[in-house]
């Protein structure tokens, strides 16, 4: 584990401003408090803390960033979005900087973006996770036959895994539009859709149109 960014390192100003935007997260209000490394459950295998990796995004240090260990140990669980006390959410720079690692041919645990492409094939094609397909994937990608095929007659008698994937028509579109549309509160015509924090993407647009939302409230507590 380092200790410290390396201020000595080639700064790429331009960085800065590409994760902001490709991430949507306002980088720079970042202040060191270190909620976010205090909280990591997945930081003792971090090479950089999430504080780190935020002040190196802030420096634009692209290449210790990006080719760091720690963009790829992530599990994506939001602890760290959740204790940010500027709202920053944490998480999803740690995406944006995987996406542009791969992008430029950097990924320093391909083992890791070996689970994640499997994990994400068998959720594009079923609408869902299919455990045995996504483990099936990976270790054809790693060339890992016999990871922990031991685990899998205790899995199966505690029906954990199934062997036929549960496939969501459409990709899951219309099942997702009902949940959209469905009201939560007595008072209708409100329909809440969208949480605090959460971005209302384009592909929601035609979700709003199908199921007759024509106006979304935009609420402040």
């Amino acid at each position: 584990m380092n200790d410290a960014i390396d201020l000595t390192r080639k700064r790429d100003r331009d960085f800065t401003a590409a994760v902001e935007a490709q991430s949507g997260q306002n980088v720079s209000t970042c202040y060191q408090c270190g909620n976010c490394s205090a909280g990591c459950p997945a930081g003792f295998v971090y090479d950089l803390q999430a504080n780190q990796i935020m002040r190196g995004v802030q420096l634009g240090l692209k290449d210790q960033v990006l080719n760091s260990r720690s963009i790829w140990m992530c599990l994506s669980c939001s602890t760290c979005s959740l204790r940010c006390p500027n709202n920053i959410d944490v998480a999803e720079v740690m995406e944006t900087l995987r996406h542009m690692a791969r992008k430029e041919g950097r990924v320093a645990v391909p083992k890791v973006e070996k689970f994640w492409f499997s994990f994400l094939d068998t959720v594009r094609k079923f609408g869902r996770t299919y455990e045995i397909g996504t483990m099936v994937l990976y270790m054809l990608r790693s060339l890992r036959v016999f990871t922990d095929v031991d685990l899998a007659p205790q899995a199966l008698a505690k029906q954990k895994l199934g062997f036929k994937p549960h496939s969501i028509p459409n990709g899951g579109a219309e099942a997702v539009g009902r949940i959209c549309a469905a009201p939560a509160v007595s008072c209708p015509p409100a329909v809440p859709i969208v949480v605090s924090g959460e971005v209302i993407p384009a592909q929601a647009l035609p979700l709003f149109a199908r199921y007759g939302i024509g106006r979304v409230a935009v609420v402040k507590d």
